[in-house]
């Protein structure tokens, strides 16, 4: 995390100069010393959640889930919106916003492994194990769905990956993910039927066709990931080396959602793929210190919080690249942000507090990690 944070001043400091330039005074430093405080309070708020005994979390999963709801509620009536989203709600006096879905992800993630955890012995009964999960995440993720759905739809499949490995029956999960295809297909469906019945529907709906049909969508539609291309077709194999991007003036928000178009352009193919094994390496420890955990809540709360970090990357990058339509999904702690990158942190914190506790715990537990995957 340390090194990406390192890569992240790098990155932020050379896709957003010119902005910094032309709106602070020439000051080309401003937006680096605010992203650099964001990233050191963020990695102080990752040491103290690593010293909170990992069981601890258990306790609170409820407790952060019956706060999350109404917030995310507050937010879709009369959040601040950004961007035509309303996503975010503004901290009074400190004027500060944080996007309360960030909040959403942790607390649910807790919720569930909590979940499977304590309901092993009824998790394959449909009434008493499997209904009163999905009566949570359902909740959450539609709050989220209206002003975000690529991060209501990546929840959900966070939560599919950790009942998979939670034991709930295979026909309970396929009749949960046709669900979730036909909401889908409903929500298309609607904007197609009624458009501008939803703020973000046509946004959603346009760079799912650009994205399917290229050649037939409007130079405005497809624009960001033309630049995006443009990008990553002058950075070749080594790149145009650090500060040498270009198409920072051109791409929207470069020093978040195509920032990894930023990688590619100066640091070409080469630091492509470092960043890649960078997350994939995370995803591996968040993994192996699952599987090393002798607490069935402590493996699935490092294996789903490591795979919701890790899922988003991919995606980022799966975007930047043209391999998905645009989501808006920021590259966790390399893009540039505010309490996103402290909830990132502190979700890091977590698995570092499962790997602390895993050590200090008897291997010998009865309750042996995962041993229906191991």
């Amino acid at each position: 995390m340390l090194l990406l944070s390192v890569l992240s001043l790098l990155l932020v400091y050379s896709s957003i100069v010119t902005l910094a330039y032309r709106h602070h005074d020439g000051n080309t430093f401003y937006y680096l010393f605010r992203h650099g405080f964001i990233l050191v309070a963020g990695l102080g708020l990752m040491y103290l959640a690593h010293r909170i005994k990992y069981t601890y979390y258990s306790k609170i999963a409820q407790l952060a889930l019956y706060v999350s709801i109404p917030l995310l509620l507050v937010t879709l009536l009369m959040g601040t919106s950004i961007n035509s989203a309303n996503r975010w709600l503004t901290i009074p006096v400190i004027n500060q916003t944080f996007q309360t879905s960030d909040l959403a992800k942790v607390a649910l993630i807790m919720f569930v492994a909590r979940f499977l955890a304590v309901r092993q012995d009824e998790i394959k009964d449909f009434k008493r194990g499997f209904l009163p999960l999905l009566i949570p995440v359902f909740i959450v993720c539609g709050l989220i769905l209206p002003a975000d759905l690529s991060t209501a739809a990546m929840l959900f499949i966070n939560c599919l990956v950790l009942m998979f490995i939670g034991r709930v029956q295979l026909k309970h999960l396929g009749l949960l993910m046709l669900s979730g295809v036909f909401a889908l297909g409903m929500v298309y469906m609607t904007g197609k039927a009624l458009p501008g019945s939803f703020n973000r529907l046509d946004t959603w709906i346009s760079r799912v066709e650009s994205f399917v049909s290229p050649d037939e969508s409007s130079m405005n539609q497809s624009y960001q990931s033309d630049q995006s291309k443009i990008a990553i077709a002058t950075g070749g194999i080594v790149g145009k080396m650090p500060g040498k991007s270009t198409q920072r003036n051109f791409l929207p928000h470069p020093y978040s959602d195509f920032i990894y178009s930023i990688v590619l352009e100066e640091y070409g193919l080469i630091g492509g793929i470092f960043i890649l094994i960078l997350y994939l390496v995370l995803l591996f420890r968040a993994i192996k210190i699952g599987l090393d955990c002798p607490r069935t809540f402590g493996s699935l709360l490092s294996i789903g919080i490591g795979f919701s970090l890790v899922f988003q990357a991919m995606i980022n990058m799966a975007v930047a690249v043209n391999l998905v339509p645009v989501t808006g999904q920021s590259l966790p702690m390399v893009s540039m942000g505010g309490t996103s990158i402290w909830f990132t942190c502190f979700a890091v914190g977590i698995i570092l507090s499962v790997s602390v506790g895993a050590d200090k715990e008897d291997k010998s537990f009865t309750n042996k990690p995962m041993a229906h995957v191991s």
